[in-house]
C-alpha cells in the first residue's frame, strides 16, 4: 500500500488526536489529585513520585526530573 497524501494526512490527524487524548486525560488526573488533596487539606504532593520530603515547588520538580531520568537510563 502506498502512502498517498490523503492517507498520510489521516494518519497525522489520528496521531494528533491520540496525543491530545492522552495529554488531556493525564492533565485531568493530576489536576483531580491536586484538587482533592487541596480541598481535604492533605499533603497531595507526596502522593506523586519524586516529590518526597521537598519543601518547595522547585525542589519537587528537581526531584521528579531526577527520578524520571534515572528510570529512563
Amino acid at each position: 500500500m502506498t502512502n498517498t497524501p490523503q492517507t498520510t494526512d489521516k494518519q497525522l490527524k489520528d496521531a494528533s488526536l491520540s496525543f491530545w487524548l492522552v495529554f488531556s486525560m493525564g492533565f485531568v488526573l493530576i489536576l483531580s489529585i491536586a484538587l482533592i488533596g487541596t480541598l481535604t487539606g492533605m499533603p497531595w504532593r507526596s502522593w506523586l513520585p519524586g516529590a518526597e520530603s521537598c519543601k518547595s515547588m522547585f525542589g519537587g520538580v528537581q526531584a521528579a526530573v531526577y527520578s524520571i531520568l534515572s528510570q529512563t537510563s
